[in-house]
């Protein structure tokens, strides 16, 4: 059952979500991994996935007819779904393109910033217990907006070594390069060292449980990362007036995901807290995956009552949720003030599955109160910035002195001398 608690008993330490840093024997584990897969290649990434997944595999890289064969076996009904979603991803993720600047206000002088597309990016899609198709579309469509020229998928197979047609349809129409039968760690390492199949990669991104992240945090360097991503969570602040059984749907959405999922209602009702503590354990009783929401529920999930709706807002701004739902009558007139959270779903008609699936924000998020500073995975993630600058003799000349001065006040008189000898 969850538990209801008052905002004033909680010391500030309490609101904070949980460390996401990986327990010594999954780290040595993943270390392992890396080590052996970047030595072993292809016959390395076969062996991990017929252990960890029961698949035996000749080849790694899913073939034309796959993709063919997959787009034949999904409902017309799910591939307009699809396609849907797409265009709304697509149209959210194109407002997010960065434009060039050039800056020429002084005589002989010239500078400026442009943006280009990271060219590899290899995205980790989890398989639980198929390969989501959403998270595809999520990762693949920014990238491709940014320009990337090689978008490589990875995704563990099923035990007779096929991928779910759900994940191709999705994995074709978003426009991956190429789709690989791999997860877990073994799958990362495959992408920031290459195999004979997989190709190296600039950049990984994506999801996945506590191997693929500690195996993220341990190459990075080697490539980019987007995130280290821990257990799901969802925040909901709601009023008096809301549905206890909306919001009790709404916290069980992400409960169900994963057992170190973190369910938490924030609410100036003491009313609506009891209401829902019970509906909660009404809807949990029908649910698929009970046991695992039940665990997320009892182990990490809390309700918090606060006096008031500013109150409700501190608790919001502590956590740093990954989503937040605002179920008040006037949810724009709360958004400015908040400061710390992935995703805002606004009024009580906008449950946080849409933004899961459908209507056009990313749902790759920072988790465990990294919203705190960090954002969504957009196409900023799939590109860098390069700044450009020109001088003219005469502009040069102008400022030559300066530079050489303030160079050699820290000690560096080649710096100082790279300048001087121009004049």
């Amino acid at each position: 059952m969850m538990r209801i608690l008052a905002f004033d008993s909680l010391a500030p330490e309490e609101f904070l979500n949980r460390d996401i840093r990986a327990e010594e024997d999954v780290s040595a584990a993943v270390d392992e991994i890396l080590s052996t897969v970047r030595a072993g290649g292809d016959a390395a990434l076969r062996e991990y996935t017929r252990r960890f997944d029961g698949a035996a595999l000749e080849t790694l890289q899913v073939t034309e007819t796959e993709f063919d064969e997959a787009m034949g076996n999904v409902s017309l009904y799910f591939l307009e779904t699809l396609q849907e979603a797409a265009e709304n991803i697509r149209r959210f993720h194109e407002r997010q393109k960065q434009n060039d600047f050039v800056l020429s206000d002084r005589p002989g002088v010239v500078m400026g910033q442009r943006w280009t597309p990271i060219e590899r990016v290899g995205v980790c899609v989890p398989r639980s217990p198929e390969a989501f198709p959403s998270t595809i579309l999520m990762n693949v469509i920014p990238a491709k907006i940014a320009g990337v020229e090689k978008i490589v998928l990875v995704t563990p197979p099923r035990r007779d070594g096929s991928v779910s047609p759900e994940a191709l349809a999705a994995a074709r129409l978003a426009g991956a390069s190429s789709v690989f039968k791999a997860g877990g760690a073994q799958a990362v390492a495959a992408l920031a060292y290459g195999t004979e199949s997989v190709p190296k990669v600039d950049k990984i991104v994506g999801p996945g449980g506590v191997f693929v992240a500690t195996a993220k945090r341990k190459v990075f360097g080697v490539v980019d990362i987007d995130m280290i991503a821990g257990p799901s969570e969802i925040l909901v602040l709601a009023d008096g007036k809301s549905d206890p059984a909306w919001v009790a749907a709404d916290l069980l959405s992400q409960a169900e995901h994963d057992e170190l999922a973190s369910p938490v209602l924030v609410t100036d009702s003491w009313a609506l807290a009891e209401a829902v503590q019970k509906e909660v354990e009404r809807q949990l009783a029908s649910l698929p995956r009970e046991n695992v929401a039940r665990k997320a529920v009892e182990d990490n999930g809390k309700i918090i009552v606060a006096d008031d709706l500013d109150k409700a807002l501190l608790a919001v701004n502590r956590i740093a949720p990954e989503h937040l739902e605002l179920c008040v009558d006037d949810p724009f007139s709360l958004l400015p003030r908040v400061r710390n959270a992935g995703s805002i779903f606004l009024g009580r008609s906008t449950p946080e599955a849409l933004g899961d699936y459908f209507a056009g924000p990313n749902h790759t998020l920072p988790t465990s109160g990294t919203a705190r500073f960090s954002s969504p995975l957009g196409v900023d993630d799939f590109m860098k910035r390069s700044s450009f600058l020109y001088y003219s003799q005469a502009a040069l000349n102008g400022c030559a002195d300066r530079i050489a001065d303030f160079a050699r006040r820290e000690g560096l008189e080649a710096h100082a001398r790279s300048a001087l000898s121009r004049l």
